[in-house]
């Protein structure tokens, strides 16, 4: 892994900079209930962090094949409305306003690369007032194959004009942070649902408890321009 300090920064989204995960959990673990189906938070881990045609193959096996599947993505949809009355479904997690603003004021720029679909990325990041941060945006349905693939990575870096080398990636789960890793970024892991594996924690630049405690070493890590 490359050492600080960078030129840019390049975020996962989902469990990262919002907390949408657990929310996503609850709604798969209760249709898949609703069909008789007992699936487990460490059955739904697998899925964490892969591109949409590599987690729904694996919920497919888990939910015993394409129709419980697609009876059970119904349910999902419906559940993980983005709004309830005036509530915002996925907010912001702690410190990731704050750290993309300090990392603005640095001139230092952002990116997303998420597994989700860019028209998903655009909506939820602009209903929480953060998408003006990022000058890229990545989806997951642009590439052919997703996390843990370095390609998300590398076609974040590549809209933002910065080397691989260059960017710092900040990832919360496993097949993302060996997505950045393979795609040769620095990397900093911020845990949501599963701790990193102790090869990823010992290949990362830091293992934080949240954005909040990125923000007194933006300073050391970046540097401006490209």
């Amino acid at each position: 892994m490359p050492p600080p300090p960078f030129a840019a920064a390049i975020f996962d989204m989902d469990g990262l900079l919002i907390d949408s995960e657990r929310a996503t959990l609850r709604a798969w673990t209760e249709a898949a209930l609703a069909l008789g189906v007992e699936l487990r938070e460490s059955d739904y881990l697998q899925v964490v962090g892969k591109a949409a045609q590599d987690s729904h193959a694996i919920l497919q096996a888990l939910l015993g094949g394409i129709a419980p599947f697609e009876q059970a993505m119904g349910a999902v949809r419906t559940a993980l409305e983005e709004v309830e009355g005036d509530r915002l479904l996925f907010p912001l997690k702690p410190g990731a306003a704050a750290l993309l603003a300090q990392l603005q004021a640095a001139g230092i720029p952002c990116a997303v690369a998420s597994s989700s679909r860019t028209d998903e990325i655009t909506h939820r990041l602009a209903r929480v007032g953060v998408l003006p941060h990022f000058a890229a945006v990545a989806g997951g349905n642009e590439v052919l194959r997703g996390k843990p693939d370095p390609a998300l990575y590398a076609l974040a870096a590549g809209r933002l004009g910065v080397d691989p080398a260059r960017c710092l990636a900040f990832e919360d789960s496993h097949n993302g942070a060996c997505a950045a890793l393979a795609a040769g970024m620095g990397l900093v892991v911020v845990p949501d649902l599963l701790q990193p594996a102790p090869e990823v924690a010992q290949a990362c630049l830091a293992v934080l408890g949240s954005l909040e405690q990125a923000l007194p070493e933006v300073p050391r890590w970046f540097t401006r321009g490209a």
